[in-house]
């Protein structure tokens, strides 16, 4: 079981590598030339818009969120040596015949991806000036108005539904058929439950506990480092239960940086 989860989460969080092969619009003046950064984080702008279509599709879970957003994080155990610094992030969609579009990148390092027929057309690629080893783009769900410390269910339900969209995008139809056989079922979100912990969500922070909670109910779930494990598919939860999420004090020492929001 270790051994599917572990292909299961490589292909949905490490998918995209392929794609960095030829991703610069070399005749354009203002493209990233991701070809001259190795190994630079970039995603196929048609799974970008699969995931996109995903989150239309399963809106109803997450209901207060206008629009799917996405996040620039680091990767696990990257968070003290890498800079974060929004001014310096540069993110665009770049394609065949020199197309290039900018993408602002706010303060929180959020990214909204429009839908463009261009962008499609030029097979274009989300390209972060980044090294992929150092940072990745990630779906992110978030219902307004929670506190940092918490998550709803609903957002990480179809976060989770939105990942697999992109990833199975991203691996092409032969790979997807094949996941699907290993693993008997075509939603790999459910994958995760009754035979693990659940499906696993990044934080910031390290986490010290996490507390799923709804009404009178409360359980708490799996976490190591800065993840934590939800079970999505129990159906003991609606979409409005609340994961409360504490986090380990900051320290001085190596591998640890100033606490911040989720």
């Amino acid at each position: 079981m270790r051994t599917l989860a572990c292909l299961v989460t490589g292909v949905l969080f490490g998918c995209g590598a392929a794609a960095a092969a030829d991703s610069s619009a070399p005749g354009n003046p203002d493209t990233i030339h991701v070809n001259a950064m190795r190994d630079p984080e970039v995603r196929k702008y048609a799974a970008i818009v699969a995931g996109l279509d995903e989150f239309t599709r399963h809106h109803g879970m997450a209901p207060a969120v206008d629009i799917l957003r996405f996040r620039i994080e680091p990767r696990a155990g990257k968070a003290a040596t890498v800079s974060a610094d929004a001014a310096a992030m540069i993110v665009r969609l770049e394609g065949d015949d020199g197309f290039v579009l900018p993408l602002p990148v706010d303060a929180n390092l959020d990214i909204a991806v429009p839908r463009s027929e261009k962008a499609l057309a030029a097979r274009s690629e989300m390209t972060l000036n980044r090294k992929r080893h150092d940072y990745r783009i990630t779906p992110r769900v978030r219902t307004p108005g929670l506190p940092d410390n918490m998550r709803r269910m609903g957002d990480l339900r179809l976060e989770c539904k939105v990942w697999v969209a992109i990833g199975k995008e991203e691996i092409g139809l032969m790979l997807t058929l094949t996941v699907n056989s290993i693993l008997m079922t075509r939603d790999w979100c459910a994958f995760f439950d009754g035979k693990h912990d659940g499906f696993s969500f990044r934080t910031t922070e390290r986490v010290a506990q996490a507390i799923l909670v709804e009404g009178n109910l409360s359980r708490a779930l799996q976490h190591a480092g800065r993840s934590f494990s939800v079970p999505l598919h129990d159906p003991t939860w609606s979409d409005e239960a609340l994961i409360e999420l504490t986090f380990e004090p900051p320290t001085e020492t190596a591998g640890e940086t100033p606490r911040t929001g989720p």
